[in-house]
Order: C-alpha cells, then sequence, then structure tokens
C-alpha cells in the first residue's frame, strides 16, 4: 500500500500547481504540472510491473 501512498502524495502535490496554471495562467506552473504528470506515468508503471510480478508469482 506504501505505493498507493505515493500515488496520493504525488497527486495531492500537484493540486496549487493545477490552480495556478488552468486559474490564473502561470506558465512555469504548466511545467511543474507537466513534470508531475509523467512522474506518476512513470510511477502507475512501476505499480503494473510489480502488480503483475506478484500476480504471476
Amino acid at each position: 500500500m506504501s505505493q498507493f501512498s505515493k500515488v496520493q502524495d504525488l497527486v495531492n502535490s500537484l493540486e496549487g500547481d493545477f490552480e495556478k496554471f488552468y486559474d490564473k495562467g502561470n506558465q512555469a506552473a504548466g511545467t511543474r504540472v507537466r513534470k508531475g504528470m509523467q512522474d506518476l506515468k512513470n510511477l502507475a508503471q512501476e505499480i503494473r510491473i510489480d502488480v503483475q510480478n506478484i500476480k504471476n508469482s
């Protein structure tokens, strides 16, 4: 379950940048959102691999 906590923490940490980008038009916040979403994608892939390995063992 620690993987799930990491996902939650990452999403929660991006909330402010989402607001700054979409509501205020802050371009730097958009860059941080894009980086955070890439990190989320990589974390999701790691979780998928872990689940598959556990399932197959």
